[in-house]
């Protein structure tokens, strides 16, 4: 999110000598140079509608939005240039006062901003209604005076600033407001806590006050603000550091998310494997280095090395640039300050309290929220990354997440158990899941064309890394507490060398010794490949004990080497309603798509589209995203500067309201070809879509599919829609009928040929939309005729209020017969929770062993391999012994619940 490497005018000079791609920086890779640019179709598009409601102040980010429960906005004013307009040179979070968002689905509620054409309109945060007013500034006194907002303290309570220390930090302190979440304190949600993320190392999340007047407005108690991280239970735990974005949880704590862009141990596209085989040089990444004294010069020391012959040549050394702040995060955990001035790296290296690098990259859980010292919990079973933000799921087990940066990863994290249920979170175990790209319309090498990201659909495999506990996970990285920088040297020299006398030759045998063979005070290189190894010989939990850390610790590294689709570039923004549910959306923003997304490497090779792309994913009943639609496309810059002006372009944050609009936060600060340089605050209006359910029934049985309008925003008069069954030897239509709530209607029509069922209403009474935008508006009865499967197609017209046209998406469903019996039992398998499988396979009425062992005896019998899909409960699209091991953990939990 916060891009350091772009206002570092050495790094952007180091990434242009390299030609390689550093992220945020508009300098192209290697890789990505090789691909002609060209005019992407369907760059920009958007299928739905976009309005402008704000621009950024001049140099600022747009980051950390949040909805109230009445519809008020706030985000925050990230780094804007210190020559903007009064307050407007000030970071800090603040709300639109005199706004509020009708929550009715539609963009009615606000008229669109005129784009920034004067240097007055771009030196401050205009919005189309409301006026922007702070509750907090970084470096605003609080905590009656002992802190400032955003600030870490040493232990002794002295501020970590360039003014008090030497050496480097990510980002000055407090310049870098980021996510928001509102934790209410009471039922009205007029009163809480403001937790805001603060993007530097050492990381910071402070917490301010804040309630709601009678006239609607929302007011600030700085005097009792403070921030969490200076607290004796965050620096037990580390810390934090680079704080993102975050969540806001179902269980209403604040979720911080650490992206540690130093995390990288291979830089871009390479894996472990290719450093054990051929050395590291050109290939290592910034991890490797993280104990180095003056960690952040190792890109000039490999140009040096390189120009002066010890090395064939400099590379980008991914991630170096985050190294930035490590050491002020040792001083952050009370190590004693070192001399860090003169030339040629003749620094003392930290001794005596230094930061443990798998501590950080994580998702921070602050439990306790309202306490007054908050406790904070690392999910380190859920990964380590460079996180942009979690989704938390409300089924309370499932987690995605989005890793930022180039050539990283999106990931899924789903728990044994519901997570807080377990009485101390540091018991918390699951499965942590890397994703695989399956389709061949998205690889150019299967399908002989290059296609625009902007036409095809992802479908994702979801790869199990390793599963484990929470406090496993903590034990292994404890294993590596107390490792310095002196360390580094004196593992990677040889006997006798005067490591502190001769620092400077003692520092260049180190880093050749590293870049070589890998830094040897942490995981090596060695243990990655073996837990791959062993991985695929017996797959995620058939490895040894004590490699089953790989995963969880070397998360990046250890998906590369399985061969899982770790090749997305800057993926910055994951959310869903927060009520969301089977058939709902999680929304993934993708900053950029190109790189490794469009390069001759990996399993996406399309079109590039450098504006970037926001994807949707459907929730199926498991919580489970298997494919990913492109609904919103930015400009690809081939056109000229005015084509990017009403689109969304290098998306950041995205956050779902309640009613299914979606704020999309720009990230795009002088990067991008528009005739003005201020990032935007979109809100997307997704299309009305019309949908009927997916179903599974028996052979002579009947069961319901619903019809259900999605994303309808107040002001639907009628229509017609209609449902068609493509092969009625599957299944044929019965009968139709309305819900109760419907206005004027006429009787369902269902054809001859019992394929088509069409409906006509007029919503006289607006009762259709008394809850919400999401509803009910008929329903079919199917008959099981034959096994098989068939679509279920729908198609409508739909007028609003106006008398005009709506634009209608017609979604299509799947409708499954499936065998008359399996093996001897002579019942029909059902459909008991409405998944579209056949978890009954005896027919019985509930889910249990015999089902498993039936299954079992008959899992190549043509009843059951005719019909692959209704027994396909691992979801990989075929038919193996995975599915019966899923049967047996489903019938399992269905025994454990007494069914």
């Amino acid at each position: 999110m916060v891009d350091l490497n772009r206002r570092s005018l050495m790094a952007t000079s180091v990434a242009a000598a390299l030609g390689a791609s550093v992220a945020g920086s508009g300098v192209a890779s290697a890789s990505a140079s090789e691909i002609e640019e060209d005019d992407t179709p369907g760059a920009p598009s958007v299928k739905g509608s976009l309005k402008r409601f704000s621009n950024t102040a001049f140099g600022a980010e747009v980051t950390g939005p949040f909805v109230f429960a009445d519809g008020s906005l706030l985000y925050s004013n990230q780094h804007p240039e210190e020559n903007n307009q009064g307050e407007f040179s000030s970071p800090g979070v603040g709300y639109f006062s005199g706004f509020q968002f009708e929550l009715n689905g539609s963009n009615d509620d606000f008229s669109e901003l005129s784009i920034p054409k004067t240097e007055e309109q771009r030196r401050q945060i205009r919005s189309s209604a409301g006026t922007y007013t702070y509750l907090g500034k970084g470096r605003d006194s609080i905590n009656g005076g002992t802190e400032r907002l955003g600030v870490t303290q040493t232990p002794d309570g002295t501020d970590i600033t360039m003014d008090n220390f030497a050496g480097t930090q990510y980002g000055a302190a407090a310049t870098n407001p980021d996510c928001n979440e509102f934790v209410a304190t009471n039922e009205e949600e007029t009163e809480g806590y403001l937790f805001t993320n603060w993007e530097n190392s050492p990381g910071n999340v402070s917490r301010i006050p804040i309630s709601q007047t009678e006239d609607g407005e929302w007011e600030s108690d700085l005097d009792e603000a403070m921030n969490v991280v200076n607290t004796d239970a965050f620096r037990a735990v580390g810390g934090t550091r680079i704080n993102c974005y975050g969540d806001l949880s179902p269980w209403n704590t604040m979720v911080s998310s650490e992206e540690n862009y130093a995390h990288p141990r291979v830089s871009l596209t390479n894996t472990v494997g290719d450093i054990v085989e051929n050395g590291g040089e050109g290939l290592v990444g910034a991890c490797q280095f993280w104990n180095r004294p003056n960690p952040t010069e190792v890109q000039g020391a490999v140009n040096d090395y390189a120009a002066d012959g010890d090395l064939g040549s400099s590379w980008y050394v991914q991630g170096y640039w985050a190294l930035s702040g490590v050491e002020f995060l040792a001083y952050y955990l009370g190590a004693s300050q070192v001399d860090q001035s003169g030339d040629d790296n003749t620094i003392s290296p930290i001794d005596d309290v230094y930061p443990n690098p798998y501590r950080y990259g994580y998702h921070v859980d602050i439990r306790d929220p309202a306490a007054d010292e908050p406790t904070p919990i690392k999910y380190y079973v859920m990964g380590r990354a460079s996180w942009e933000a979690p989704d938390f799921q409300n089924d309370l087990k499932t987690v995605y997440g989005c890793s930022d940066g180039d050539s990283k990863g999106i990931y899924k994290f789903v728990a044994d158990e519901e997570i807080p249920s377990y009485a101390d979170p540091m018991d918390v175990e699951g499965t942590l899941y890397a994703p695989k790209i399956t389709n061949d319309e998205a690889n150019v090498a299967e399908s002989g064309t290059r296609a625009s990201p902007a036409e095809i659909n992802l479908e994702i495999e979801w790869i199990p890394l390793g599963h484990a506990s929470n406090a496993e996970c903590e034990e292994w990285i404890a294993e590596y507490d107390g490792v310095t920088q002196l360390d580094y040297l004196e593992a990677h020299t040889a006997d006798g060398t005067d490591v502190v006398g001769n620092l400077s030759a003692a520092l260049k045998e180190a880093d050749l010794e590293v870049i070589e063979n890998g830094n040897q005070n942490y995981i090596t290189n060695e243990e990655v490949l073996e837990w791959a190894a062993q991985y695929e010989e017996n797959g995620h939990d058939g490895v040894d004990d004590d490699l089953r850390k790989v995963p969880f610790l070397e998360t990046r590294a250890a998906a590369k080497e399985i061969g899982a689709s770790i090749e997305f570039n800057k993926a910055e923004g994951v959310d869903s309603r927060d009520d969301a549910g089977p058939g709902d959306y999680v929304y993934f923003g993708i900053s950029e798509f190109n790189d490794d997304l469009a390069d001759e490497t990996g399993d996406v090779r399309m079109d590039r589209v450098d504006g970037g792309v926001i994807y949707r994913g459907e929730l199926d009943t498991n919580y489970t995203v298997s494919e990913l639609e492109p609904v919103i496309v930015g400009p690809d810059f081939t056109d000229g500067p005015e084509a990017a002006n009403d689109a969304v372009r290098n998306i950041d944050n995205v956050y779902v309201m309640d009613d299914g609009r979606v704020l999309c936060c720009e990230d795009g600060f002088d990067e991008s070809r528009r005739s003005y340089p201020n990032d935007c605050l979109y809100v997307y209006q997704p299309n009305v879509q019309i949908d009927v359910s997916s179903v599974a029934v028996g052979q002579g049985d009947s069961v319901e599919a619903q019809i259900v309008a999605k994303h309808v925003p107040d002001g639907l008069a009628g229509g017609e829609f209609s449902v068609t069954v493509a092969d009625t030897n599957v299944v044929e239509i019965q009968g139709a009928d309305y819900p109760d709530a419907v206005g004027l209607a006429e009787e369902p029509v269902v054809s001859d040929d019992a394929s088509t069922a069409t409906f006509r209403f007029a919503d006289t009474n607006a009762a259709m939309q008394a809850e919400g935008t999401e509803f009910v508006v008929g329903t079919v009865t199917l008959a099981g005729m034959g096994a098989g499967v068939t679509d279920i197609d729908t198609a409508a017209s739909l007028d609003d209020d106006a008398g005009q046209a709506i634009d209608v998406e017609n979604r299509s469903g799947l409708a499954l017969t499936g065998p008359s019996s399996v093996g001897s039992s002579p019942n029909t398998p059902r459909d008991l929770d409405g998944d579209g499988r056949f978890e009954d396979v005896n027919g019985n009425g509930r889910v249990d062993y015999d089902d498993v062992v039936l299954l079992f005896n008959n899992l190549e019998s043509q009843s059951v391999t005719s019909n692959a899909r209704a027994f396909d409960f691992n979801e990989n699209d075929r038919l193996d012994y995975a599915d019966i091991v899923a049967l047996y953990e489903d019938a399992g939990v269905a025994s454990n619940r007494g069914n």
